[in-house]
């Protein structure tokens, strides 16, 4: 049987599951939330991000949502700094020049804080004289640390970044620092994927 795990990453904790590189000064790794043996990251979330991380056993699946070949979609929720215009929100839909090239078009959409959404553990700093505003983002690549450099290009450095889909799955009901499994459908990876069990926050 093929595992998929749905995680919501909180800040801070490294999409891995050893922190080989600084034995000297521990960091939280996946293993300090996740105890399901043999299962590995279906891409990354970068250590200062939150939000939805996909988990698996199976090769195939993994390689599936996570090679940009297959332009999965993953939608994002970023708090920026100061209020975009709409000249910004078109070029974060037609593509914006980053030092690697221009991205490909997007999703970009002025939305309110999302509803339930947990405090960050540090805050965000804040400085009271620049507003600040959210941002629903949706791409279908995956190169480093793209949003923040998005943003940054149209004027508008990200404060707060977390991922709340990727392709058909949300982290709709789950709490951070808490997962979920579910069986790998047989006939389709990424549709009628049905419950399992449900893991509370640790």
């Amino acid at each position: 049987m093929s595992w998929f795990i749905r995680f919501n990453k909180p800040f801070d904790v490294l999409p891995q599951f050893t922190d080989r590189a600084n034995a000297g000064l521990p960091r939280q790794t996946l293993s300090d939330f996740i105890d399901l043996p043999g299962v590995y990251p279906a891409g990354r979330l970068d250590r200062d991000s939150e939000g939805l991380i996909l988990l698996t056993d199976n090769g195939r699946l993994q390689a599936q949502i996570s090679d940009p070949k297959h332009k999965m979609s993953k939608t994002y929720w970023v708090q920026v700094e100061g209020i975009p215009d709409t000249a910004a929100l078109i070029a974060l839909r037609n593509g914006v020049e980053l030092k690697d090239g221009i991205t490909r078009p997007a999703k970009a959409r002025l939305i309110e804080e999302p509803d339930g959404l947990w405090p960050r553990t540090p805050p965000i700093r804040v400085r009271k004289s620049i507003p600040d505003c959210w941002i629903e983002l949706t791409l279908r690549e995956g190169r480093n640390r793209q949003v923040r450099r998005m943003t940054a290009a149209v004027g508008h450095p990200t404060l707060r970044l977390i991922r709340s889909r990727i392709g058909n799955w949300t982290i709709d009901g789950l709490e951070s620092g808490s997962w979920e499994t579910l069986p790998a459908p047989e006939a389709s990876p990424i549709q009628g994927v049905r419950k399992r069990d449900r893991r509370p926050k640790r």
